[in-house]
């Protein structure tokens, strides 16, 4: 039997159960009848591992799909009869929502769990092992300093924590709160993670009753409390495409997840925007016009393109916006003013320098810092010629690490020292290229964006030597996945 061993190492079970269900079943068959000829307990240890392998398959939990254009994966559904009639399209709200390691987000109310954006109901305690519902909180840590701890998934109940990591139960687990997370209390409300840039240090926040407990490790205290009045309390929280969200019940508001302050400027309801549910979504009754802007793969051209100091990318399109680089979250558009609070309407050019993010829209100029979350600074807007020296922009870029401000206007590309005061235009330069939409500039090279297509060149210089177009290329294939 000890022959047999390969089958049963953690690694080959993770595998196999990731199969399609009729290859496992036909390896499973194949496997008895190799056991059944080939010792004198073939036919008893056969029958076991049938039966131990079946119900194993059954159960394993987390499965994994392909993200889609909503933001969530298609997920293999292994819903029991006994599940048929719970639905996430009620006004009950969810007791717990979290994102796993893969970017799939789980919600969870008494005993259920629907798996992404339509997943049917699923019973806790059939896909998540050893845990019974119903469930307080949930988060996926975010450690990159802690390779070992980070993107697991913990979930709270009680006085006890439970950790999963792609689908498995971690060892040693489940443990009491008290001794996995000192100074959080027992019987939560709601958590949710908060990464460094965006909260001081890697950190959870805990919600429970009308008080915030903050768990920060690395600080002393790791625990400080705090009272958000103006928030309330949560009854489940998630950080969702670098925006954090307090669920009300079945509603849900945006918040600072530094100060506690409300971002939503009303109350929003989770089935139109989280779950997909029949007659209800906040784009149900948009035009077409409105469809092209916010649908990624629509092949509408782009007014402006950015890749900040920390590596965000944003494409920008009719007063909204797309972030580029997280595709492990999904694909959303999301109004500007979702993240820079005081901007609306489209945008010309954007451009970032310093920890600076700068946006022009017609002949002004409006700024942002970027150290944590995107705040407006003082003094701004101002006029686009006081503040850089030009006057017409057609596209913008700074590369990484220089105070070198690219304008193109026109088939004309000037160069703006940004470090220089006053800032005054200069080496004005013919290009190959004329009526540029957006241009961007990242550690991989220059695009220049024209309607559906994109044209990349590897630097400044190779731009301005060029006499020719370089291979086009397609910007909804190589951006966005489509």
């Amino acid at each position: 039997m000890f022959g047999y061993y390969w089958l049963f190492k953690p690694r080959w079970y993770k595998v196999m159960f990731r199969c399609p269900p009729s290859l496992v079943l036909t390896l499973i068959l194949r496997l008895a009848v190799i056991l059944l000829h080939s010792s004198r307990m073939g036919g008893p240890l056969a029958v076991s591992v049938l039966i131990c392998l079946l119900t194993s398959s059954v159960g394993y939990p987390l499965l994994k799909g392909k993200p889609d254009d909503k933001h969530f994966n298609h997920v293999r559904n292994t819903t029991s009869k006994t599940t048929e009639l719970a639905t996430h399209c009620t006004a009950d709200g969810f007791g717990a929502i979290m994102l796993d390691d893969k970017g799939v987000m789980h919600f969870f109310r008494d005993e259920y769990v629907w798996t992404g954006f339509h997943g049917l109901a699923q019973l806790i305690n059939e896909t998540w092992g050893g845990l019974d519902g119903p469930v307080d909180a949930a988060f996926r840590v975010h450690s990159k300093e802690q390779p070992l701890a980070h993107q697991r998934m913990f979930v709270f109940k009680g006085s006890q924590v439970w950790s999963f990591f792609e689908g498995l139960l971690v060892p040693g687990f489940p443990r009491n709160i008290s001794l996995e997370f000192p100074g959080v209390p027992d019987n939560l409300d709601a958590a949710v993670e908060c990464h460094l840039g965006e909260c001081k240090t890697e950190s959870v926040i805990f919600f429970k009753d009308d008080t915030v407990y903050i768990y920060s490790p690395r600080e002393v205290p790791a625990v400080k409390i705090r009272h958000w009045t103006a928030l309330g309390p949560c009854s489940a929280a998630v950080r969702w495409m670098e925006k954090y969200f307090c669920f009300k019940g079945v509603n849900f508001t945006r918040f600072n997840p530094v100060t506690g302050e409300v971002l939503s400027p009303k109350l929003l309801d989770t089935r139109d925007y989280f779950v997909r549910c029949p007659g209800r979504g906040h784009g149900s009754k948009q035009n077409y016009s409105h469809s092209s802007i916010i649908n990624r793969c629509s092949g509408q051209s782009f007014e402006a393109f950015t890749s900040d100091d920390k590596g965000r990318t944003y494409a920008f399109r009719g007063g909204w916006y797309i972030r580029v680089d997280s595709v492990k979250d999904g694909w959303h558009a999301w109004p500007l003013n979702h993240t820079w609070r005081t901007l609306h309407g489209q945008v010309d050019a954007v451009f970032n320098w310093e920890n600076r993010m700068y946006f022009i829209q017609g002949s002004k100029v409006i700024t942002y810092v970027t150290d944590q979350l995107y705040i407006p600074v003082l003094g701004y807007p101002k006029s686009v010629h006081e503040e850089l020296g030009v006057t017409g922009i057609d596209a913008a870029f700074t590369c990484p690490s220089s105070s070198k401000l690219y304008v193109i206007k026109g088939n004309t590309l000037t160069m703006v020292d940004l470090v220089q005061s006053p800032r005054v235009a200069r080496d004005n330069k013919t290009i190959a290229i004329s009526q540029v939409d957006s241009a961007m500039c990242n550690e991989h090279g220059i695009y220049l964006f024209q309607g559906p297509h994109y044209y990349w060149y590897k630097d400044v210089a190779e731009l301005e030597a060029a006499t020719e177009l370089p291979k086009i290329g397609i910007v909804t294939t190589q951006f966005f996945d489509c």
